[in-house]
C-alpha cells in the first residue's frame, strides 16, 4: 500500500533530549567515563573571579574541541554549526534543544588568547594520569615516530630569508663540555660563536684564499623558504611528495596506544633534530621507560644518547622496527 511521506512540521512535541541518543553513542560513553569538572581546577586561575560578564562554561569549550577532533570536523565554523544541528552533540554539552550554542569565534579567541600552551599541557597531563590509574598505561617500552600535517598555506605566497645556522643541541652540549675543561685547566674558552679554535700565538702563513675565507664567512647564515601566509610552517620536500608547506607532528606512544608525548615542528626540521625535545619531554615524564623504538630518520641522535653516559634516564636499547 502506497504511503505518502509526512508534512506534518508544525506539531509540538514534548520530549528529553537525552532519550534521543542512542545509548551505544560514543558521547555516552565518554560522559560516563570521564569527570570534566576537573578541568575547573585547571583554568580557574584563568579567569577573573569579580569583574567582567559571565562566560562561556570552559568545560563546553573544551567538550566542542573534544567533538571537533573526533569527528574530523576542518574547522572551528563548521564545528559550529554541527554543534548547533546534532542533537547528541547538544545533549554532550549539556544544551537544550533551542537554546544558543557558543559562536565559532568564541572557542577560537578562548584557545588562542586565554588557555595557554601551559594550560593545554596541564589537560593532557591530567588524561595521562587518569589512564595510568586505570590500569591501561604502559611506558616501559615506547614507539617514536613523525607525521607531516599540510599547512593551510600557499606554495605561490613565499619569501626567501636568511636565517642564522642553529648549531645541533649535541654541539652545543660538547662545546660547554669542552669550555669547561679549558676553564678548569686555566685555558681561555673557545667562542661558541667560532667554529674555529683561537688562532696559535705564532703567525703562521693562511694560504686560504679570500674568497674561500668570504665563503666560511657565509656559511653562519643559510637561506629557507618561508611561506607568507602562516610564518611558523616549514617547506616540505621528500621524495614523489608535492612541494607543500607543512608542520611535522611527532608523537611517542606506549604498547597500547596512548600518547604519551607530542612535539610539532615546522615540515623542515629533520627528525633527527626533533628527537632530543621529543625525548627529554617524555623521560621526564615517565622515567620507567627501558627501550625507545623509533624509525631510522632518528638514528643520529639515538645513538648520541646510547653514547652518552649523562643520558639519564639511560635506555637499554633504541631498536629500529
Amino acid at each position: 500500500m502506497l504511503v505518502r511521506g509526512k508534512s506534518e512540521r508544525g506539531i509540538f512535541e514534548m520530549v528529553e533530549i537525552g532519550s534521543l541518543v542512542p545509548e551505544e553513542h560514543l558521547l555516552r560513553k565518554i560522559d560516563a567515563a570521564v569527570d570534566f569538572s576537573q578541568l575547573y581546577e585547571i583554568v580557574e586561575p584563568l579567569y577573573c573571579e569579580y569583574n567582567g560578564r559571565p562566560s562561556i562554561d570552559p568545560v563546553v569549550l573544551f567538550k566542542m574541541a573534544l567533538i571537533q577532533h573526533l569527528y574530523g570536523l576542518p574547522s572551528l565554523r563548521r564545528t559550529d554549526e554541527e554543534v548547533n544541528l546534532n542533537v547528541a552533540y547538544r545533549w554532550f554539552l549539556g544544551y537544550t534543544l533551542q537554546e544558543e550554542t557558543p559562536h565559532f569565534s568564541t572557542l577560537s579567541y578562548n584557545f588562542r588568547h586565554r588557555f595557554t600552551e601551559e594550560t593545554i599541557e596541564q589537560v593532557f597531563t591530567w588524561i595521562l594520569k587518569e589512564v595510568a590509574e586505570a590500569g591501561y598505561l604502559s611506558p616501559s617500552a615506547v614507539f617514536v615516530d613523525g607525521t607531516h600535517i599540510k599547512a593551510n598555506a600557499n606554495t605561490k605566497k613565499q619569501v626567501k630569508k636568511e636565517i642564522p645556522v642553529a648549531s645541533k643541541r649535541y654541539a652545543k652540549e660538547l662545546m660547554e663540555e669542552v669550555n669547561g675543561d679549558r676553564d678548569t685547566h686555566g685555558k681561555k674558552p673557545f667562542d661558541e660563536d667560532d667554529n674555529e679554535p683561537p688562532a696559535p700565538s705564532k703567525k703562521k702563513q693562511d694560504n686560504t684564499s679570500k674568497k674561500k675565507q668570504a665563503r666560511r664567512k657565509k656559511q653562519k647564515t643559510r637561506t629557507v623558504t618561508v611561506s607568507v601566509t602562516d610564518l611558523e610552517c616549514g617547506l616540505f620536500v621528500k621524495g614523489d611528495h608535492k612541494r607543500q608547506f607543512a608542520y611535522e607532528a611527532h608523537a611517542v606512544c606506549d604498547d597500547n596506544g596512548f600518547v604519551l608525548e607530542t612535539v610539532v615542528t615546522p615540515g623542515n626540521v629533520h627528525d633527527s633534530v626533533a628527537f632530543d625535545d621529543v625525548y627529554d619531554k617524555v623521560v621526564r615524564r615517565f622515567p620507567e621507560i627501558e627501550t625507545v623504538v623509533a624509525d631510522s630518520a632518528y638514528k643520529i641522535s639515538a645513538r648520541r644518547y646510547l653514547t652518552t653516559s649523562e643520558c639519564f634516564p639511560q635506555p637499554t636499547s633504541v631498536l629500529k622496527p
